[in-house]
């Protein structure tokens, strides 16, 4: 019987997402598993989360060199030094985005395995709302699109002050350039990338962080202009797509599930919640690490992504 041996570097909110996520779709596909977790400190768990736990280290101590995957979600500035510490460990990994807070990343340093799945986590593509546009829309027949993803830091994690977060400090990878860096990934899934970009972006809020809070990019493709906006003082969560077409304007609304034909005067409503496009992902990793699906997502291709985002370029 298949049996994976994993490990989870860090168990913070994301984490733990992806513990409860892997249980889940492991046991509907009857694989057995162990999960091992490793942290700065190896302090107790949750009950709800121990009870899937085989053990906890510290990352001081040593673990053994046989898992199949682990998990890094850890905090972006810490993904190179860990990916690097654990390379040799197994020849599979699941990296949460942004991949790194630094471009300059010699990858050939990491010293990765040849033939070994590295996976950066990329989720807005499995909600229903990107999938239908990826599959049901024409896009060689849009002329121009504008993104958006505007919220409220402060909100975004109600149990932590948000100026603790890692989003408020430029230095572990923080500012809305990286740190929502979903939008680049979709928007490069559905169209590729740019041939030329300008991006502005500063801190312009009276929030109290270091990190870049208002972000704007300007990309040319070499058949439509795309507008991309970033912001952290958004007051009402808007995340979406507007595509403007030769027949039709679409809205892609992502933050609450639906597509909305505005000429046509139609609306596509999908039943989906955060989870379940966060699973997906993970059948999705299982499925790469099965050999039924192609990484799509890799460091390589993820890193281009990350020097659009974070430097406005090719």
């Amino acid at each position: 019987m298949k049996k994976y041996k994993i490990a989870i570097v860090g168990l913070g909110s994301i984490g733990k997402r992806h513990l409860m996520n892997i249980d889940k779709v492991l046991r509907e596909r009857e694989i057995d598993y162990s999960i091992d977790i490793i942290r700065r400190l190896a302090s107790p768990v949750d009950e709800q989360f121990k009870i899937l736990i085989s053990n906890i280290y510290s990352e001081e101590e040593y673990i053994q060199n046989d898992y199949d995957v682990i998990f890094i979600t850890n905090p972006t500035h810490l993904h190179y030094d860990t990916i690097r510490k654990y390379s040799k460990k197994t020849k599979s990994m699941f990296i949460e985005k942004p991949i790194f807070d630094d471009t300059s990343i010699n990858i050939k340093n990491l010293t990765l395995s040849e033939n070994g799945i590295y996976y950066i986590a990329c989720p807005l593509r499995y909600t229903e709302v990107i999938q239908y546009i990826k599959n049901k829309i024409d896009l060689s027949h849009v002329y121009s699109v504008r993104a958006i993803c505007s919220s409220f830091l402060p909100e975004w994690r109600p149990d932590l002050d948000y100026r603790n977060t890692y989003s408020a400090h430029l230095e572990q990878g923080g500012g809305v350039s990286i740190d929502l860096i979903h939008e680049w990934d979709y928007m490069i899934y559905l169209f590729g990338k740019p041939s030329q970009i300008m991006n502005y972006r500063g801190k312009f809020s009276n929030l109290d962080i270091n990190s870049d809070d208002l972000s704007i990019y300007i990309a040319k493709y070499e058949n439509m202009l795309a507008e991309l906006h970033l912001d952290y003082f958004g007051k009402r969560t808007i995340r979406e797509l507007q595509l403007f077409t030769k027949d039709e304007t679409i809205e892609a609304d992502i933050a609450n599930s639906e597509i909305r034909f505005l000429r046509e005067d139609k609306i596509i409503k999908f039943s989906e919640e955060r989870n379940s496009y966060q699973i997906k992902e993970i059948e999705h990793f299982f499925d790469l690490i099965e050999g039924k699906k192609k990484n799509e997502n890799d460091i390589y291709i993820a890193l281009n992504t990350l020097k659009i985002a974070k430097e406005g370029k090719i």
